[in-house]
């Protein structure tokens, strides 16, 4: 049995759906498929979930309410005329909309949530609805009664784990079963959403819950790659990666998954393959528990920008007892988490990213840091990108570091900082931000010179 999940380019116009109906019927196995909400046709478009966050915000303001509406069902109504569905998918799509758009604002969160949820809830009755006029047994599914419990954290939900009891009983439904991804249900039955890649976590949940043989992840690339391809002329595809490479890679920059999402997956040790739906025959990338053998100790190479460093510089630092602790237990009173903090005899610097930070929160931890831990200095400093290395071959290899820094020499890039995870899954850098592109085209010609693909 597969769980299939289709992302927003998957699904964004009536071609790409029909697409989707052939890959769904060209395999009996295919039992459970989610849906995202439709993405963009081309790089004007605008996404179906933006296309609703707009009407949600002028829903809250009371002003333009009609025009946001009907871009969101005129988006809708392209699709279903060139489906050459009924009017009734139409209709049943505009009253949901109105629905959400009466529904009540005393909790802003919580209506943000029920609209942006629209695009994926509609998108799955759609897509069913086309899967039977081609005469594939389909029927849509929505989460509250397929038992999809989340905790009530608006925008940030949390599967509950008796939700993969009643989840597993979709097995027992004939033909398809087409799910709408990003959002579940409160044990109160209100609407909650995933964080982002919220869809990626359904899949991931009801791959889980059925005890799928294979979760396919479909989107708009034949594969992960090594390095950005908008960096990076032409990367090596990676064939073959464990979940551990791929959750640091997405934690530190690459956009296929979320870092959070596959986790109900992996803890069920299901497989995970990566295809494109506009090449379906391709191989893509398996995303597995544990790793074999590694041809590369490097499987790929991340970077994100963002980030700023608090430097506390204060003599014998390494000798008070509880230094640490306080330093942190001021990041933690203003709500801040830390990245990285790699420390030395007498300093210590915490990574912070820059977008938890305002000027006055800036202003208040380094007078902190100064009144309460009698610091000799302490100053912010921005504009740092972190570059991360990753591969589980690291652990056993010798001289990883030693040819990463002599990348960033040849390339004359300054390393600010460097941190191994102690699993050894990971060696991050912490560069300026406009030295980025050229360090990881270096890392790249260091690591992967040879152009091959990764198994």
């Amino acid at each position: 049995m597969k769980v299939a999940k289709f992302g927003g380019s998957s699904l964004a116009s009536a071609e790409q759906i029909k697409k989707v109906a052939d890959i769904v019927a060209t395999d009996e196995d295919r039992r459970v498929v989610v849906v995202s909400a439709p993405g963009k046709r081309n790089s004007e478009d605008t996404k179906v979930t933006d296309l609703l966050i707009t009407l949600a915000e002028a829903c809250l303001e009371n002003s333009g309410v009609e025009d946001a509406k009907n871009k969101v069902l005129e988006r809708f109504r392209s699709i279903t005329s060139e489906l050459n569905l009924s009017d009734d998918i139409i209709a049943t799509i505009e009253s949901d909309i109105e629905s959400r758009i009466q529904f009540t604002k005393n909790n802003e969160g919580r209506f943000i949530d029920q609209m942006k949820a629209g695009g994926e809830d509609n998108n799955a009755k759609v897509v069913a609805q086309y899967l039977q006029s081609i005469g594939t047994v389909a029927e849509y599914v929505n989460p509250n009664d397929a038992g999809l419990f989340v905790s009530d954290t608006p925008g940030n939900a949390q599967v509950l784990n008796e939700s993969y009891d009643h989840i597993y009983k979709l097995r027992e439904r004939d033909g398809v079963v087409v799910f709408p991804g990003f959002f579940g249900y409160s044990k109160e039955g209100d609407l909650v959403t995933f964080s982002r890649g919220g869809s990626d976590i359904t899949g991931s949940i009801l791959a889980a819950g059925v005890q799928a043989d294979l979760y396919e992840n479909f989107t708009d690339v034949d594969s992960v790659f090594a390095a950005n391809p908008t960096v990076v002329d032409n990367p090596c595809a990676i064939k073959r990666m464990t979940y551990r490479e791929m959750r640091e890679l997405s934690y530190a920059g690459f956009a296929v998954f979320h870092d959070e999402a596959l986790i109900p997956a992996f803890r069920k040790k299901i497989p995970v393959c990566v295809k494109n739906t506009n090449n379906p025959q391709g191989s893509g990338t398996m995303i597995i528990s544990e790793r074999e053998y590694a041809l590369n100790p490097i499987i790929g190479i991340a970077a994100d920008k963002g980030f700023e460093t608090i430097y506390v510089r204060k003599y014998l630092m390494n000798r008070e007892v509880g230094f640490g602790r306080r330093l942190l237990s001021i990041i933690e009173d203003e709500g801040v988490s830390y990245e990285h903090m790699p420390s030395g005899i007498d300093d210590t610097s915490i990574i912070i990213e820059e977008g938890q930070m305002s000027k006055e929160k800036e202003e208040r931890i380094i007078e902190r840091i100064i009144n309460e831990l009698d610091a000799d200095d302490a100053y912010i400093e921005k504009g740092y990108a972190m570059i991360m290395l990753v591969g589980e071959g690291m652990h056993e290899t010798v001289g990883v570091a030693a040819r990463a820094t002599r990348a960033f020499s040849e390339k004359g890039i300054n390393i600010e900082m460097i941190n191994q995870g102690s699993s050894e899954v990971s060696l991050s850098f912490g560069i300026a931000e406009e030295h980025v592109d050229e360090a990881i085209r270096g890392l790249y010609e260091e690591f992967f010179s040879t152009k091959e693909v990764l198994q």
